[in-house]
């Protein structure tokens, strides 16, 4: 797994949100429809993580324009790199859950587990 840590939803849906050029409204809109709802990032939390990720070299904030007072910022190579590996780390997850309760076979068992 790329730089070996697990994802807080919060930082992940961020990370997507930044997939394209954001602003902090925007990934905090983001976040929440992409979440249904489950992820409301409060402006100081959402400041605070955009910091942290711009020093691990995550995302990057974009040059300011000068006629506006949005910060945008974007995901970087790296930070790519982070995200894609949280995704097979979930989807390893999900596998591994629905193969131990017999979801993934559907085999209508309750638990997977035959008992006879």
């Amino acid at each position: 797994m790329y730089e070996n840590t697990a994802l807080t939803e919060a930082i992940y849906y961020i990370l997507l949100s930044l997939l394209r050029p954001n602003h902090g409204y925007g990934i905090m809109q983001s976040a929440e429809e992409l979440s249904h709802g489950r992820v409301r990032l409060a402006a100081g939390t959402l400041y605070g993580a955009l910091n942290s990720l711009c020093d691990k070299g995550w995302i990057v904030q974009l040059p300011v324009d000068p006629q506006s007072r949005r910060k945008e910022y974007e995901i970087t190579e790296r930070g790519r790199k982070v995200l894609m590996s949280e995704l097979d780390r979930l989807r390893e997850l999900v596998r591994n859950g629905e193969m131990m309760t017999g979801a993934a076979e559907a085999d209508g068992e309750e638990g997977g587990r035959n008992d006879g």
